[in-house]
């Protein structure tokens, strides 16, 4: 089924459009009473005007404070529909794997579709304004492709359109169950069968390069044979494109990695050349200190998800140790447990609190650039993740008004929204200039909670 996106706010238009922001977190501080002007022809921040204590004639005001928008940098749409019924008694990351294929095993691209433009849509109440998508259900049941090979990438890029946001469809290699095993039959459907295959398959996806991109994603070390990972990587590279990889997730990886190859999966990637600048390494969590050694003098980046790595047990990745050695560092909601950026960004801080027992290991700036501009750059968006002319005009009002927010001066807004505020106070959320949630409200889904409770009963059963 050919998918087909409906009109867009980050469409062409040619009006300019004024924004009032009552505060706003410019990087290093709030400043009060900014005019955000902004261009719908090309969708960008033409000046920032400070002290401006009014808003303009025929401008929008957004009261609160205002940060860039938030990049949720992976990202595993269905696994949405796993939420709360995966808490049902108790269970092992294997055995939530189980659950989580009998959902893949009834997406089409229609179902897809539906459910992930229902979860665009939450993520664009939470904030969100940019998705990196590690997209790996290719195929039909069975491994059978549908006569548009990439009709579920598609149906994902058409997904976030309609959803307002951004995506950069990580396309993900997939091609074993293990060191050497053959796809299992949940897994034929992920599988291109060689990494050629998924070259030519992922080459021949287009996107507008305004709200869509394609980046390439190997699933893991495990997913994909170590004689094939330097074609992924070369296809990256040639195309300047994102590379991102789940590294040492699991202790069990690292085990059947050493046992398969007798190195480290880190050791691994970096033997055929799957690190580098452009490069993100998605957990991290078991790592050797050769491990953060190499990923930093690669500079690698890591995206750290600490919602799902807690609700999977996986354990406490070391992001600070990364971090020094020269790793930059971005946040993801994945298996959509939760999906909160300002809580991915406080959690990252507050799991380094109980591991090490001791306080302030990033400032509410870091974090916040980690869940934005970092963010955005980890995706191929380097223009986005700042208010400054020039960038993308994507910006995400917070209260500082709610039970959670209220009392701190707006002069800490930025300790306020990483330390206090939810995804719950997300007033307002602007990209390319154009509201898509206004007044808590989505603007081109205006009852998310249903659209989220029919797509999920479709591949639910």
């Amino acid at each position: 089924m050919q998918v087909t996106p409906r009109d867009t706010p980050t469409g062409p238009g040619t009006e300019p459009k004024t924004y009032w922001l009552e505060h706003a977190w410019l990087g290093a501080h709030v400043e009060p009473d900014v005019a955000v002007d902004t261009d719908l022809s090309t969708g960008r921040v033409t000046a920032v005007r400070l002290q401006v204590p009014a808003p303009p004639p025929g401008a929008t005001a957004l009261r609160g404070l205002t940060i860039p928008g938030l990049a949720n940098a992976h990202s595993h749409a269905f696994h949405r529909a796993l939420r709360g019924t995966v808490q049902v008694g108790s269970g092992t990351f294997w055995t939530w794997r189980e659950v989580m294929y009998q959902v893949a095993s009834r997406l089409t691209p229609q179902t897809y579709y539906d459910l992930a433009r229902a979860v665009y849509a939450e993520m664009a109440l939470a904030g969100i304004t940019c998705v990196g998508e590690f997209h790996y259900l290719h195929h039909a049941p069975g491994g059978t492709r549908y006569a548009d090979p990439n009709a579920m990438g598609e149906a994902l890029i058409a997904a976030a359109t309609d959803a307002g946001i951004r995506i950069t469809l990580l396309d993900t290699a997939y091609l074993s169950a293990g060191f050497g095993a053959a796809p299992s039959h949940h897994q034929l459907r992920f599988s291109d069968g060689t990494a050629d295959a998924w070259a030519e398959r992922v080459t021949a996806l287009k996107t507008d390069d305004v709200h869509a991109r394609v980046g390439a994603a190997v699933h893991s070390v495990r997913a994909v044979p170590a004689g094939q990972m330097g074609t992924v990587a070369d296809w990256a590279r040639e195309r300047r494109a994102p590379l991102h990889v789940h590294l040492s997730e699991q202790t069990a990886e690292n085990d059947a990695c050493r046992e398969a190859h007798g190195r480290t999966p880190a050791q691994l990637l970096a033997d055929h050349g799957v690190l580098g600048r452009r490069t993100v390494a998605v957990h991290a969590t078991h790592l050797t200190a050769e491990d953060i050694r190499l990923l930093g003098s690669h500079s690698t980046g890591v995206c750290m998800c600490p919602t799902t790595e807690r609700d999977l047990a996986d354990g406490i990745g070391p992001a600070t140790r990364l971090q020094a050695a020269g790793s930059r560092l971005s946040l993801g909601s994945d298996s959509h447990a939760v999906i909160d950026l300002l809580e991915e960004a406080r959690a990252m801080e507050l799991n380094e609190r109980l591991s090490s027992r001791t306080r302030g290991h990033w400032t509410a700036a870091a974090l916040l650039r980690a869940a934005t501009a970092d963010g955005h750059a980890a995706l191929g968006w380097d223009e986005a993740g700042t208010i400054e002319p020039g960038a993308l005009a994507d910006f995400t009002t917070l209260a500082l008004d709610s039970v959670r927010t209220a009392g701190p001066p707006p002069r800490l807004g930025a300790e306020t929204a990483v330390f206090a505020a939810s995804n719950a106070d997300v007033r307002h959320t602007v990209v390319g200039g154009r509201h898509v949630v206004r007044d808590a409200t989505h603007t081109l889904l205006p009852d998310v909670p249903a659209a989220l409770a029919r797509s999920i009963a479709a591949v639910r059963g």
